[in-house]
């Protein structure tokens, strides 16, 4: 795990007492031994925990300061022999005045203090009382228990074993603010971003707390832990709910249990590499930090001695097996709706731009010619225009098979578009005799050649249809073909007038074409249609089946598309190493009772993979991808992006040439993996 770039940390609740700090030193230690044997790299607890938060003013007591400050000796003393960074809340003196503290505690070191830039004085809270703000603190230090550490909110810690494991920390009323430190702590390099909070729980604040985090987390291009004060805490006037979250770039990876009675500990691994890679696609980012006077100049680093758990100790994370599938039970609707209907979007407005008679369509009974049709079919509802605007043709060919064939009939009635049928076999028997090949002679010579004057004569007619009725074709292709440069280049399924598919990838068109049949987009006869498409081999159907009827198989040449998408995701949206992303697919294929499915997945198809079997299928992407397949790509006509993964398109997300080599992620996924 530490070796592709993850960091663990944890947000704690320890069972407090009011105003006891021994019981609640005590406390703290124990998660932190807790977090110790999970392997955590960063613990992050609640605001004033030493203490506990709601004391109001026994905050000011001498003898509270002072049981404090020996408190913080102790847990200094105690890290010694623990692995994980304790950030710990604790109200600190310096001058004159008391502050509301973090303390950054490692390796038996006060590593540095930071103190709470906006203290709230309104409704139920007076921290101006106690408190003074600690906002334009910068460059000082702080003397604790006969040491002077650094002081302020310019600190930014750094792991000095791990590159990219860089903290920043803030507290609580913080994030409320309207400009959060931890947005300059982002810019200064922090890649964690952190907050003690105390925050009582009332109705909706917690929705509040997921809001803030997951905004500036997303905003600031980096990872937020939050930890709030839990059961302990005096219930005088407030009640308290210990909710700990952990997000990375908008995504929640990880929530605690809220009114737990119980210590809690809510762990996650954050991809920090992955948040570093991210900064690095986002020149917004950069230009924010020169707005802003470039804080990494002026930030002081802390570094410390971080000693990671060596060998492999898992991944506590969700990593999803379908990164292009809607997982969000509770969302599926909505966001099967906007994917359907970008595509849908796209294709009626390059019909109206054009003033097409008519939409031309090749319909071979798979699943993308199936999920283009249906949008097709959409696009004609939605602009008012009868669905026989469509003009749809089965081509038969060597390979085709009476199952495919004949559900493409099925759903071109079902759909009432304008149905024909071209028989290309006595086209592609004189082509293939013009061009001397062998099967013209009788010898059963399927090769490349053999599939390609197919699938080009298709295309050609389509062409010549839409020429003779005045349409433009469209394209069936999806991005998991352009991915893997699995289509016939010039004329051929590469090309169309517009390719509504070419931000798709083939395991949403499976996951779309269901949620039509559950959502009632269409009538019950086209969705028993589309059902029996989806349970069909996925197949080009260019080559005669074999003796014994076993039909021409993509997959088995190809590999899984449901895990080539997986490594299309990883590799075009994040950049990732070969390894890591064989690492993460392992994580998210190898077992397949670990971690969710998408609601509604078919039992049947819940697989699993081997590190052997991603590692041989990895190979034969990243040669595909790599080194094959970008000339496709760079002639690709115009098609919508749909999702946030990304798409091919040379206009945009994906620029690349055309002659590279595949030899820097093969060799780096041959040398890294066990």
């Amino acid at each position: 795990m530490h070796g592709h770039g993850f960091v663990r940390v944890a947000t704690s609740t320890p069972k407090v007492r009011t105003a006891d700090v021994a019981f609640n030193r005590d406390a703290v230690l124990e998660e932190a031994r807790r977090a110790h044997e999970r392997h955590v790299d960063l613990l992050v607890y609640p605001e004033l925990c030493l203490s506990s938060y709601a004391i109001d003013d026994l905050h000011l007591q001498g003898a509270m300061i002072a049981a404090v400050e020996a408190a913080v000796a102790d847990i200094v003393t105690a890290s010694a022999g623990l692995s994980p960074v304790l950030l710990v809340g604790a109200a600190l003196r310096r001058k004159g005045r008391l502050y509301n503290c973090a303390l950054a505690i490692a390796g038996g070191k006060l590593l540095g203090v930071v103190p709470k830039s906006y203290l709230p004085n309104y409704r139920e809270f007076y921290e101006k009382r106690w408190f003074a703000p600690g906002k334009n603190l910068r460059g000082l230090t702080i003397r604790v228990n006969g040491q002077d550490v650094p002081f302020g909110t310019d600190l930014v810690f750094a792991s000095d074993r791990l590159e990219h494991f860089r903290f920043f920390v803030e507290l609580c009323e913080d994030f409320w603010a309207a400009t959060p430190p931890s947005s300059l702590g982002a810019l200064a390099g922090a890649t964690i971003l952190c907050n003690l909070s105390a925050s009582n729980i009332v109705i909706g604040k917690s929705d509040e707390r997921h809001m803030l985090c997951r905004a500036q987390s997303a905003r600031a291009a980096a990872a937020y832990v939050y930890s709030a004060a839990g059961h302990g805490e005096s219930t005088t006037d407030l009640a308290w709910d210990g909710q700990g979250v952990i997000y990375e770039l908008g995504d929640l990876l990880a929530e605690s249990e809220r009114f737990s009675l119980h210590p809690e500990l809510c762990i996650a691994d954050i991809d920090c590499e992955r948040i570093v890679a991210e900064r690095m696609r986002l020149p917004t980012f950069a230009d924010a930090a020169e707005a802003a006077d470039r804080p990494e100049d002026s930030f002081r680093t802390i570094a410390f001695v971080h000693d990671p758990a060596p060998g492999d100790i898992g991944l506590i994370r969700p990593v999803g097996r379908f990164p292009f599938v809607p997982d969000r039970a509770w969302k599926l609707d909505a966001d099967c709706y906007e994917a359907f209907n970008i595509q849908v979007d796209g294709l009626m407005r390059r019909l109206e731009s054009t003033g097409a008679r008519c939409m031309v369509i090749g319909v071979s009974g798979g699943l993308d010619s199936t999920h283009a049709l249906i949008v097709a079919a959409k696009c004609c509802d939605r602009l008012g225009l009868p669905r026989s605007t469509i003009r749809g043709y089965t081509m038969p060919g060597f390979g085709t098979s009476e199952g495919t064939r004949s559900n493409a009939w099925k759903l071109m009635r079902a759909l009432g578009i304008t149905a024909g049928e071209i028989d290309i076999r006595p086209a592609s028997t004189r082509m293939l005799e013009d061009i001397g090949h062998p099967f013209a002679g009788g010898e059963p010579v399927y090769d490349t050649t053999f599939e390609n004057v197919q699938a080009g004569l298709r295309t050609d007619y389509l062409f010549r249809l839409a020429s003779q009725h005045g349409g433009f074709v469209i394209g069936t292709g999806d991005l998991s073909e352009l991915a893997l440069g699995w289509c016939t280049y010039g004329v051929g399924d590469q090309m169309s007038h517009y390719a509504v598919n070419s931000g798709v990838p083939k395991t949403l068109i499976q996951y779309l074409i269901r949620w039509c049949t559950t959502t009632d987009q269409f009538d019950a006869h086209t969705d028993d249609v589309l059902l029996a498409i989806l349970d069909t081999e996925i197949s080009p159907e260019l080559v005669p089946a074999g003796a014994d009827g076993e039909i021409q198989s993509t997959e088995s040449k190809i590999g899984p598309y449901e895990l080539n998408d997986f490594f299309l995701h990883h590799v075009m949206r994040f950049g990732q190493k070969p390894s890591k992303v064989a690492f993460l697919a392992l994580h998210a294929w190898g077992d397949a009772a670990r971690g969710a499915w998408p609601a509604g997945f078919p039992e049947a198809r819940k697989n699993a993979y081997d590190l052997p079997v991603i590692a041989s299928w990895l190979e034969k992407f990243l040669q595909r991808f790599f080194a094959f397949s970008q000339f496709k790509r760079s002639a690709i006509p115009n098609g919508p992006k749909v999702s946030t993964g990304g798409a091919l398109s040379p206009r945009g997300d994906w620029r690349a040439p055309s002659d590279a080599s595949a030899a820097v992620w093969l060799d780096e996924l041959r040398s890294r993996l066990p």
